[in-house]
């Protein structure tokens, strides 16, 4: 129970921000259509109306895509075009999130750890069985012991699982769940890999960042995020804890 506690804060602090950013936003839609307004009218008496439908329009499916996050959130069920507009409206508001964030002085990394909560819940309220071979789990360079001699990027397989990482013990995992498994060093390579590999759902290990813009860049695709842990700092030596990781499998792979 106390997992869930923590989460909830998470949670309600992205969705605040969210409705906040789409108020602002219809507020900026709007001032564009005033300032607009004058001008629209010499060129045409019926642009202004056209013009304030297109804002009008965007502002609904954006304003549908919230909704749609929210009600999956509260448990509701939703229609296809909230779930289709969902991450769409948060594509197009994120920015304004991180400026509302920052005005308010709350940590970007705060909001990134609270958007990957938001994130993970939906998928998990979605997500159906995913048959094990078409599961990915993707992992970040840094996991490895940064004095490996062994590159493990093209082929993990070259681990020799000497217990220095972690890396060892999550192939153990993939293999024992008989899921795919892969290292990236960014994101463009993780991007590469998934077109590859074509797989159904991704676990994917990372920090805040990494984890937040991978979600959006390979959205409709079902992403669990698990946070690294980095007792050395960011993207030397990081560590993952290794039940979370089972967990979300057993989640997918509906083995609870």
């Amino acid at each position: 129970m106390s997992g869930n506690k923590e989460n909830r804060p998470q949670k309600r602090l992205f969705l605040l921000l969210l409705l906040a950013s789409l108020f602002t936003a219809g507020a900026l839609l709007f001032g564009i259509w005033r300032i607009s307004f004058a001008g629209l009218a010499e060129m045409g008496d019926g642009l202004p109306l056209i013009f304030g439908a297109f804002l009008g329009v965007l502002f609904f499916f954006i304003g549908a895509g919230v909704i749609g996050i929210i009600l999956i959130i509260l448990g509701f069920p939703t229609m296809p075009i909230f779930q289709k507009t969902a991450w769409s409206a948060v594509n197009v508001l994120f920015p304004v999130v991180l400026i509302l964030g920052r005005l308010f002085d709350v940590n970007k990394e705060k909001i990134e750890r609270s958007f990957i909560a938001v994130s993970n819940h939906i998928v998990k309220m979605r997500a159906n069985t995913i048959s094990p071979d078409r599961l990915l789990i993707l992992l970040p360079h840094c996991l490895q012991f940064d004095e490996c001699p062994h590159k493990i990027t093209r082929d993990i397989r070259n681990c020799k699982s000497c217990g220095r990482c972690q890396i060892g013990d999550l192939i153990a995992i993939a293999d024992a769940n008989r899921c795919m498994i892969m290292v990236a060093t960014g994101g463009t390579l993780a991007r590469k890999m998934i077109r590859e590999l074509r797989p159904k759902a991704v676990l994917a290990v990372a920090c805040e960042r990494d984890l937040t813009t991978g979600i959006q860049d390979i959205f409709p695709l079902p992403v669990i995020g698990v946070l690294n842990e980095r007792p050395f700092g960011p993207c030397c030596n990081t560590r993952v804890d290794l039940d979370k990781v089972q967990t979300v499998l057993d989640n997918f792979l509906n083995k609870n």
